[in-house]
């Protein structure tokens, strides 16, 4: 196991480029299951989930190659074959299993998902659009059954506006006879990604990016190739650190449109920030003034930059409030933060930051991906060394993140923990 250091203080510059979405890749990989032939995909992030879901393909029979940032799968070898625990237990998406196999077999077995300790995160959307499209689910021994005579459309209506559902209610009609209506859909980028891999292959989806989803199910589905979108929670972690910390910061491969709300709220605390086609252009922000923050599900402000932007806002002068509707157990950082000196008390699902403070160098602990991003923002802006543990969590979902920020002058290097490290933080 290893850990992270970052210097503070020192100013950053130049150029990032942005990975490709992790949220979609999770999802592109197993909708590669429903094609009948060679499915391509290019700019794939180089991420620890993303290469499991690879193994996980290769484990039901697919072939899986890859060139750097392009994997080919060849799905036409593969079985239901059974994936009720192993791999498909260490991340969440693994759930893309089910509706991508019962597409194609009528039948899966998927352990329950891992990931990211954030609070239930229940699959109870996903288990009613199976049933209403005809499938039988059980839950036996910690594993989903799903079983279909045949899957035929439905009108679904999701009580909860949900990106996993929606996505895997998806991959299942896409092949089920007649039409199907998502509502209340959610109605995210990468939702449109997905939608955009499978009707490549020939599927018939209507609406995407709506809050109605309208899917004429088709016999068979055909190979394709297919590019990623960047990833739109990475560019924003950047864009912060760059608010943060930046003196003049491009970020490459980008879509502006995806990360209004973000933008919006760094305007509004006095950022500079220009916008390419492509590009995002930060220069040097003084005296910030705090804003309020309220996470909504897209189009609104995302739960995945709550928690770096509450670092950000302990350089701010005023008072911010950050309120979490998505995870309310998402303030597993506030407690790392405020060894580093930030002054913030968290009443019900809202944190309360007060600044500017200066933050200081301390021995912090990632508990999940995004806080572990929140910690290395505010180890850019403290004053001396931080030192962050539990970077397996931050390996999930960035990629190369260590060499992109010395590449923009970032002091940060890791370092292999000692056995008695290991011990200490398994124990804590």
């Amino acid at each position: 196991m290893q850990k992270l250091f970052v210097q503070g203080g020192t100013p950053l510059n130049g150029k990032v480029r942005i990975s490709g979405a992790k949220n979609s890749a999770v999802a592109l990989l197993p909708a590669a299951i429903l094609a009948d032939s060679k499915v391509i995909i290019e700019g794939l992030p180089q991420i620890s989930d993303v290469g499991i879901l690879g193994e996980l393909l290769e484990e039901i029979g697919g072939e899986v190659k890859w060139s750097g940032q392009t994997v080919h799968i060849d799905p036409s070898h593969m079985t239901a074959m059974p994936l009720p625990n192993g791999k498909v237990k260490k991340l969440r998406a693994s759930y893309y299993f089910m509706g991508a196999m019962l597409g194609r077999f009528k039948q899966a077995v998927i352990g329950l998902p891992g990931g990211c300790h954030l609070g239930p995160r229940p699959i109870d959307q996903h288990i009613k659009g199976f049933e209403a499209l005809g499938a039988k689910v059980t839950n036996e021994q910690g594993a989903i059954y799903l079983r279909a005579d045949e899957l035929k459309g439905a009108r679904i209506y999701l009580d909860v506006v949900s990106v996993g559902a929606t996505i895997n209610i998806m991959l299942a009609a896409v092949k089920a006879k007649g039409k199907t209506v998502i509502e209340n859909a959610a109605r995210e980028p990468e939702i449109i990604d997905v939608s955009t891999l499978l009707t490549s292959m020939g599927a018939k989806i209507k609406g995407a990016g709506t809050d109605v989803i309208r899917i004429e199910g088709v016999d068979s589905l055909t190979g394709c190739m297919h590019t990623i979108i960047p990833d739109r929670i990475e560019a924003g972690t950047y864009t912060i650190m760059a608010a943060a910390q930046g003196e003049k910061v491009l970020i490459d491969n980008v879509i502006p449109q995806h990360l209004e709300p973000l933008l919006a709220k760094l305007r509004e605390m006095g950022a500079n920030i220009e916008e390419g086609e492509e590009q995002l252009l930060i220069t040097r922000s003084e005296n910030m003034k705090s804003v309020d923050i309220k996470t909504l599900v897209h189009p609104g402000f995302p739960t995945d930059l709550q928690q770096p932007f509450t670092s950000l806002l302990t350089k701010a002068s005023g008072t911010g409030v950050v309120t979490d509707t998505i995870y309310q157990a998402r303030f597993k950082h506030i407690d790392e933060l405020r060894r580093m000196n930030a002054q913030i008390k968290v009443e019900g699902s809202s944190a309360i930051i007060s600044g500017p403070v200066q933050l200081e160098g301390a021995k912090v602990k990632a508990s999940d991906l995004r806080a572990g991003a929140a910690l290395i923002v505010a180890g850019l802006i403290a004053d001396g060394v931080t030192e962050i543990t539990g970077l397996e969590h931050i390996d999930r979902g960035y990629e190369q993140l260590t060499e992109k920020l010395s590449n923009l002058g970032a002091v940060i290097w890791r370092e292999e923990m000692s056995e008695a490290e290991i011990e200490q933080f398994q124990n804590s």
